[in-house]
């Protein structure tokens, strides 16, 4: 699964206690309580009653992301990510005025051992009288921090599943309360959104460094790592999420605030409410809390576009650790008209234990221990990937899997699909659907996402019929165009040993 789809399936399952069995109701029926309005000041809210319980789901979808960064400045939607939670001038200082001051002569401090430390020659000794004074300036500036202060207000509020998430697309912010709290969740989103005060940021940095080394410490974590870069030759999906390390370091907190300013306009978020909420009286208060963040202007989509691959691409890294395949393929992004055909494909060829892929590799021939395909790998706004992995069986070598996988490529471009497998196909989108719908949370972020990366949230509820409207001949004309030796990326683990 995609992080999307993964996330969404996780959701509906913790917030089954809130959900509405939307099989029940009819999803068309569904679709016409959704009330949408803009804001005074730009920002677009989407509201869907469901009365069963007092509760609801709560989302602000940034529409900023990975793909937005430039070089010598990766990791920045990540790393405000993080800084959306350290609070405001309210909210996570002791005094604002005296850490405003520390914090001035903190960047300071990280300034001049900034400049040092990419100078091509820096002085050893000067660094180290640098790396102290910022570390003295970041002591007095952490006097001021009243850590973790934003979260404790709303866990005291008994507030559910509150986190985040960044991805190439979007960045998006989610949590659910009991429904009577809207006002209070309107309240902090517009503070934290047009006040917000990068509490620990150089801190906060360092953790984020940890998670980069935890990715890079796994085989695999290093596989996915060098693929993007490999896929990609022009397009800002080729920099992973988190960032390349030494841009994280050198980042300042001006940079990051400069970020919010240009991306979180209130022309650039999305507000997506679904639970035991009233429109006629929620509108009144939103607008009040969330018509306060600055309008700002809608920054400009990236301009890059990935040339046609002209060959395919390879990648082979040695390891110590099992084999472990990827084949991935260019494909066009979601709102392309054959998308539901890419997620017909990849159901059919591995979307679980009775597909094409698993049953061959895994049950028949005992090559492989799992094998998945995905209709698209991380990026789906603009051209993406669609890609298969394989984790080969003990004694088993990449190469015997990756043949075995062309060979059902080939039959699914060559021979139609049974009627039953057609069948199969719709039958578990509808039900995989009716499951992402089910839960408030899982509505509302669904919601969103058809909203800024299909171009309507209206798109959402077409998926079923864009399914049902699937052919064999639809499914043998993309895979022809799809699974082209020159439109393949290849990487994989190679088992070597320490001594070798």
């Amino acid at each position: 699964m995609n992080l999307k789809k993964c996330l969404i399936w996780l959701l509906a399952l913790v917030f089954v206690t809130f959900s509405l069995f939307a099989g029940d109701e009819g999803y068309k029926d569904l679709e016409k309580k959704v009330v949408e309005k803009t804001l005074s000041n730009g920002l677009k809210v989407i509201l869907v009653p469901r009365h069963n319980a007092p509760v609801a789901s709560f989302v602000i979808y940034a529409d900023v992301g990975g793909v937005n960064e430039q070089q010598n400045m990766t990791g920045l939607a990540h790393i405000f990510e993080h800084m959306a939670f350290k609070g405001t001038t309210t909210i996570g200082t002791k005094d604002y005025k005296k850490e405003k001051e520390a914090m001035d002569k903190e960047d300071q401090a990280f300034l001049a051992l900034r400049a040092e430390r990419i100078k091509q020659n820096p002085d050893p000794e000067k660094l180290k009288v640098l790396e102290e004074n910022f570390k003295k300036a970041g002591e007095e500036a952490q006097k001021w921090v009243e850590t973790g202060e934003y979260d404790k207000i709303l866990e005291r509020e008994g507030a559910q599943n509150l986190n985040a998430f960044t991805s190439f697309d979007q960045t998006v912010y989610f949590y659910s309360l009991t429904s009577n709290k809207l006002e209070l969740w309107a309240a902090l989103e517009s503070d934290r959104f047009t006040n917000p005060v990068l509490h620990e940021f150089y801190k906060e940095k360092d953790v984020i460094m940890e998670e980069k080394r935890m990715g890079e410490s796994s085989p695999v974590g290093r596989l996915f790592d060098d693929l993007f870069p490999l896929a990609y030759k022009a397009h800002m999906y080729r920099s992973y999420v988190i960032g390349n390390m030494e841009d994280i370091r050198n980042i300042t907190r001006q940079q990051a605030m400069d970020w919010f300013k240009k991306y979180y306009c209130a022309k650039n978020l999305t507000a997506v409410i679904v639970g035991d909420i009233n429109p006629e009286t929620a509108f009144p208060i939103l607008e009040k809390y969330l018509g306060k963040i600055p309008s700002g202007q809608k920054p400009e989509p990236p301009i890059t576009v990935d040339p046609p691959q002209r060959a395919e691409k390879r990648m082979i890294m040695e390891d110590p650790s099992q084999p472990f395949l990827v084949i991935s393929y260019h494909r066009p992004a979601v709102k392309d008209k054959d998308d539901a055909v890419y997620n017909s494909i990849a159901d059919i060829l591995g979307g679980g234990r009775s597909s094409r892929l698993y049953k061959s590799l895994v049950k028949e021939k005992k090559l492989a221990m799992e094998v998945y395909a995905m209709p698209t790998f991380e990026g789906e706004k603009y051209p993406g990937l669609f890609t298969i992995i394989c984790v080969p069986n003990k004694g088993v070598k990449n190469e015997d899997c990756e043949k075995a996988i062309y060979d059902e490529l080939k039959k699914i471009e060559t021979e139609k699909v049974s009627d039953d497998e057609l069948k199969g196909v719709k039958a578990r989108a509808k039900a995989d659907f009716l499951k992402g719908i089910d839960s408030n949370l899982g509505l509302a972020i669904q919601l969103a996402f058809a909203e800024n990366v299909k171009g309507n949230w209206r798109e959402l509820f077409t998926e079923l019929d864009k399914i049902d409207a699937v052919s064999q001949d639809d499914i043998m004309r993309v895979s022809k165009d799809l699974f082209k030796r020159t439109n393949r990326v290849v990487a994989m683990i190679e088992t070597k040993s320490e001594e070798e």
